[in-house]
């Protein structure tokens, strides 16, 4: 794929991770990011050659410049592409060490279905949004 854009990669039939989009596109003015479930062709295409299993479906990836981020890290460096008062706030964030941010993402991917529920089938993005999803 020769998009120059990051690629957020999610579990499509999570409730919390399709929250977790929607807040990412509603807050990224700039549409910079895309996104694309890890359920996707895509995901199957691109995320091996980069280290990461797709059918592990526990972590948000940020897929960028060739370079898969996953868990908190993913996240916050995701949250750094929306400017604003998110990119100061990622960064600080980040300062806090990696196992104990990690700690508390799997926490909560362990638990997400059963707090925020699943879908059948992944998410069909709005009208608005559908250029922003790739795969």
């Amino acid at each position: 794929m020769s998009d120059s854009h990051p690629i957020l990669f999610f579990d499509g039939v999570c409730n919390l991770c399709n929250g977790a989009v929607q807040w990412f596109i509603t807050r990224d003015k700039s549409e910079h990011l895309r996104f694309a479930s890890l359920q996707s062709d895509l995901a199957q295409e691109l995320l091996p050659p980069a280290g990461i299993d797709p059918s592990s479906l526990s972590s948000l990836v940020l897929l960028e410049e060739g370079k898969a981020y996953s868990k908190s890290t993913g996240a916050l460096r995701a949250t750094g592409h929306l400017g604003g008062i998110w990119s100061p706030l990622a960064t600080a964030l980040r300062l806090f060490p990696r196992f104990i941010r990690d700690g508390v993402y799997d926490f909560i991917a362990k638990y997400r279905y059963q707090w925020f529920g699943k879908e059948e089938a992944c998410m069909l993005p709005r009208p608005e949004w559908k250029h922003r999803f790739v795969g």
